[in-house]
């Protein structure tokens, strides 16, 4: 019986734990591939880059640009560019967004049919696609990406875009209108009058 390994302390771990260490492990990855990217080698001390070795990562920092660059805020794309993220962001708003987030528009949650001309809707709906596509991907995020997203994003979005004085708020069910509420003019302390 000398032979047979003595049975550990039985351990009480949530299993929650786990899917954050394997969080925490991917998280750990990516960052260990971004430093390795940067630095331009994953064997080589921090002293003994040659100039060879610094214009290899160079070379391949420049290569890894033109392969990803992130999307642009689609509010500073000039047309040809604003007509295409516009077509995606449509897609993914009325193919996802609609049909599983948004509940029946009311006077304290509304929703225009017609958002696409609510420059406001536009632009916010855009930074929300712009998170759900960085916070879906479990390679970049982990496994919590979803939540940090329906948590940091898509509620407070959701809450500003259907509020009774939103960007939406002069639109009822089966009525669009676009309410651009323009400051008025202040008169100049500096205008002389009679002039």
């Amino acid at each position: 019986m000398a032979d047979e390994p003595e049975e550990g302390p039985k351990l009480n771990v949530p299993v929650g734990m786990f899917e954050d260490i394997e969080d925490l492990k991917a998280k750990l990855a990516h960052l260990t591939a971004q430093v390795e990217a940067l630095t331009g080698s994953d064997s080589a001390d921090p002293g003994e880059a040659s100039a060879d070795d610094e214009a290899t990562a160079d070379e391949e920092a420049a290569d890894e640009e033109d392969e990803w660059q992130y999307p642009p805020f689609i509010l500073l794309l000039d047309p040809p560019q604003y007509d295409s993220e516009l077509r995606a962001l449509i897609e993914w708003v009325e193919g996802v967004l609609v049909p599983g987030y948004l509940a029946e528009p009311s006077a304290d949650a509304r929703w225009c049919h017609l958002w696409v001309e609510h420059p406001v809707a536009v632009a916010r709906l855009h930074a929300l696609w712009l998170a759900w596509q960085e916070l879906t991907d479990p390679a970049t995020c982990g496994y919590t990406g979803p939540s940090v997203w329906h948590r940091d994003h898509l509620d407070p979005c959701m809450r500003e875009l259907r509020a009774p004085s939103g960007p939406l708020q002069g639109c009822t069910k089966g009525e669009h209108q676009i309410n651009h509420r323009m400051p008025s003019l202040v008169p100049s302390a500096w205008k002389i009058e009679g002039a």
